[in-house]
């Protein structure tokens, strides 16, 4: 229950703080003032007056902040919490007060900021009434240790806050504190953590229209995850989720530059109905009226015909080059999977439209050479994205695939119930050929 005030001792309060403030400034006796402090903290705290209570305890700090002795600081932020039946709300205007000086340090006191911080956070540990404080200052302490260059000490720290239990944050603050933990796990290397942190964020929120600068930040940190992983389809739906976020859609440029990576990294992802699927919806959108280019290469990709290497390869690289969106090695990276795709495409329409082809002239038309083609062609084997049986002997690759039993069983009784429907209607027009002739006798 909550105590009730006693006694109101703010007159007192308001008379005793300012000759405390002089002594400890003016005279240089911050001890004495502490003492003097402290004493009517018991008094006013005894009484039940919080207002005044919350008053003195951040005089106390304010004073050894103006006189610069960080030991004397953390040593009164740590007695006034233990001060018994210390009251929750004197705590937490303590910790606001005390907050208030860490934007004020000079880098010279880096290590008695880091000190103040950690003290901070020692005391508000395991406090509901300042979760939000402690976040704030975990937060603060993880940028300190990411400019020092700490990236995995800093990960830890911001992992420290479990900020989607905290009731008493709006949501706005706590998607930003997960996409810091996000962040800070992809910048020190840990993708397994950053992959599970982000499933924390419910992307239905960030559809709202006060988050659109949120939902961007998270599908660019998602891009880089996914890009360490190779997931190109994850990347296309990625970028895709920017690309249909208003505040791009205003801007010409910038969708037409989201737009040009859909394309690019669904030509990427491997074959699948899923891949398929979003290729056609892909094709389907008017603006890549706009764009000849990616809408020639999606057009590639949808047609059943042998597709030319060296022309998408150098449609590639100039569209590449003007987006400007990969380093060198990423890009020769993206290069060497496009032309995987182009090939398993190649193959596609080659086992659609033969049933035996040569080795030799199967290589001729994917432009590889004898051993390239069979690596090629066992890999999508593997895949099951098509069927082929190589007779390296003959130098003939089979696409027919063979026909189980029961598909053999169910072939040979169409074919009877066929014939025997054939017989009965032949013999039908026989009978009425014969009945007609005899009548006509």
């Amino acid at each position: 229950p909550k105590r009730k005030m006693e006694q109101d001792l703010s007159a007192t309060v308001d008379e005793q703080l300012p000759k405390h403030r002089d002594l400890a400034l003016k005279e240089g006796k911050l001890a004495q003032a502490l003492e003097n402090l402290f004493a009517l903290e018991k008094q006013t705290r005894n009484a039940g007056d919080i207002p005044s209570t919350s008053r003195i305890a951040a005089a106390i700090v304010k004073l050894c902040w103006e006189v610069k002795d960080w030991k004397e600081l953390n040593t009164n932020i740590i007695n006034l919490v233990k001060r018994r039946g210390q009251e929750k709300k004197v705590i937490k205007t303590m910790v606001q007060e005390v907050m208030t000086f860490l934007d004020q340090f000079q880098e010279s006191d880096l290590e008695a900021k880091i000190e103040l911080i950690n003290t901070l956070r020692t005391i508000t540990e395991g406090k509901i009434f300042v979760e939000n404080e402690r976040a704030s200052l975990t937060r603060t302490l993880a940028k300190i240790k990411e400019a020092q260059g700490k990236l995995s000490e800093a990960s830890e720290i911001l992992q420290d806050a479990q900020v989607e239990t905290y009731g008493a944050m709006d949501k706005r603050e706590k998607i930003e504190y997960i996409l810091a933990q996000v962040s800070m796990c992809i910048k020190s290397g840990d993708f397994i953590r950053s992959s599970i942190l982000s499933r924390k964020i419910n992307k239905k929120i960030l559809q709202e229209a006060d988050l659109q600068d949120l939902k961007l930040e998270y599908y660019q940190l998602m891009i880089q995850f996914y890009s360490h992983e190779g997931q190109y389809l994850d990347i296309c739906r990625a970028y895709q989720a920017i690309y249909e976020t208003p505040k791009v859609k205003e801007d010409k440029e910038k969708w037409e530059r989201y737009l040009k990576l859909i394309v690019i990294f669904v030509t990427l992802s491997p074959y699948d109905n899923e891949q398929y699927d979003l290729l056609n919806r892909i094709n389907q959108d008017k603006n890549l009226e706009q764009l000849p280019e990616y809408k020639a290469l999606l057009k590639h990709f949808l047609t059943l015909e042998i597709m030319n290497w060296p022309s998408i390869k150098a449609l590639w690289e100039g569209e590449a080059a003007k987006l400007q969106a990969f380093n060198v090695d990423f890009q020769n990276k993206l290069l060497q999977d496009l032309h995987k795709r182009v090939v398993a495409h190649n193959l596609r329409v080659v086992a659609t439209y033969y049933s035996r082809i040569t080795v030799q002239r199967l290589a001729e038309l994917l432009d590889l050479n004898r051993d390239d083609t069979e690596s090629f062609l066992s890999d999508l084997v593997v895949s099951k994205s098509v069927f082929a049986k190589i007779d390296r002997p003959k130098g003939i690759v089979g696409f027919t695939r063979p026909k189980d039993p029961n598909e053999n069983l169910n072939d040979w009784s169409s074919n009877v119930s066929n014939l025997i429907d054939l017989i009965e209607k032949t013999c039908h027009l026989i009978h009425r050929e014969t009945m007609v002739h005899s009548v006509k006798k």
